[in-house]
C-alpha cells in the first residue's frame, strides 16, 4: 500500500476567509517503509498571514516573498499524491485549505485522485479517550524524538506523523505481504523442496505401580458420585489395566 504522510502550514485557520496555504510537504511510505520520497514547498499565499499563525509557524511573509505560488506547484502536488491514501493528523483542516486552493485553479477535490484519507487524530482519540492527541503528546506517548520541533514545520511535522502512525498501528506488520507472488518466490520455492521430515518410531510409555492405583482411585471416586455409572468401569478389564 502506497501512503503519503501529509500536513500544511497556512496563513489563518479558515479558507473560507480567504486564508492560504503556506507550506505543504508530503513524505511517502510503501508497505509501512519510507521510500525516501517526499514533496515539499512553501508558497507565496499572495496576502498577510495572520499573526496567531505566524507564532505557531514563524513563517513570515518577507520570506514567502520569492516562493511560487500555489498554482505553480498544484499539479506537481496532486501528481505525488494520486491514487496513494493521505494520512493526515485532523484531516478536516488540511483537506479543507487543499480543496479551497485546488477550487481556485479548476482542478479536481483532494478526495477525487487520492485513495482515501485516514486521520491519525481521529485514530489516536479511539485509542486514548479523554488524552491529549496532539502531535506533540503522541510523539512523547510513543517515544518518539521531536526535540527539534520548537515550531510548526509542514515537513517535519509529516516525518513525525509517519513514526507516531507507525507506532500506533504496530502488529499491523503481519498484513502486509510484501513478498513476491507466492509462484516466484525463491523462499517459498526451497520451502516446497525440502524433504519431509524424517521421524523415529513413537515412544508409547505405559502407566504402571503408583500411577494405575492413583488412577483406579480416581475411577472409583467418580463411581461413587455417579451412583454406578462410570462408564471407564464398565469397559474390559484389559482397558483399564492398559489406561
Amino acid at each position: 500500500m502506497r501512503q503519503i504522510f501529509l500536513d500544511t502550514e497556512t496563513t489563518g485557520i479558515e479558507p473560507r476567509q480567504g486564508h492560504r496555504i503556506i507550506e505543504v510537504a508530503g513524505v511517502e511510505m510503501e508497505n509501512r517503509r519510507f521510500t525516501g520520497r517526499q514533496l515539499h514547498h512553501y508558497v507565496n499565499p499572495e496576502r498577510e498571514i495572520d499573526a496567531g499563525a505566524q507564532a505557531v509557524h514563524g513563517i513570515s511573509n518577507a520570506f514567502l516573498e520569492d516562493k511560487p505560488r500555489f498554482a505553480d506547484i498544484a499539479r506537481e502536488l496532486q501528481e505525488f499524491i494520486r491514487d496513494a491514501e493521505l494520512v493526515i493528523h485532523n484531516a478536516a483542516f488540511d483537506i479543507g485549505f487543499l480543496d479551497a486552493e485546488f477550487a481556485r485553479l479548476d482542478l479536481p477535490q483532494t478526495r477525487q485522485i487520492c485513495n482515501g484519507v485516514q486521520d491519525t487524530l481521529k485514530m489516536a482519540r479511539e485509542l486514548h479517550p479523554g488524552k491529549r492527541n496532539n502531535l506533540d503528546a503522541l510523539c512523547e506517548r510513543y517515544q518518539i524524538n521531536n526535540a527539534h520541533r520548537t515550531l510548526h514545520g509542514a515537513l517535519l511535522d509529516a516525518e513525525l506523523l509517519a513514526e507516531v502512525y507507525l507506532a500506533m498501528t504496530r502488529g499491523q506488520e503481519s498484513l502486509i505481504m510484501d513478498q513476491p507472488a507466492a509462484g516466484n518466490s525463491p523462499a517459498l520455492q526451497d520451502l516446497v523442496k525440502q524433504a519431509p521430515r524424517q521421524r523415529g518410531p513413537l515412544l508409547v510409555r505405559r502407566a504402571e505401580g503408583e500411577d494405575l492405583e492413583a488412577h483406579r482411585r480416581v475411577l472409583e471416586g467418580i463411581q461413587k458420585d455417579s451412583k454406578g455409572a462410570c462408564l471407564w468401569l464398565q469397559a474390559p478389564e484389559v482397558a483399564i489395566s492398559e489406561a
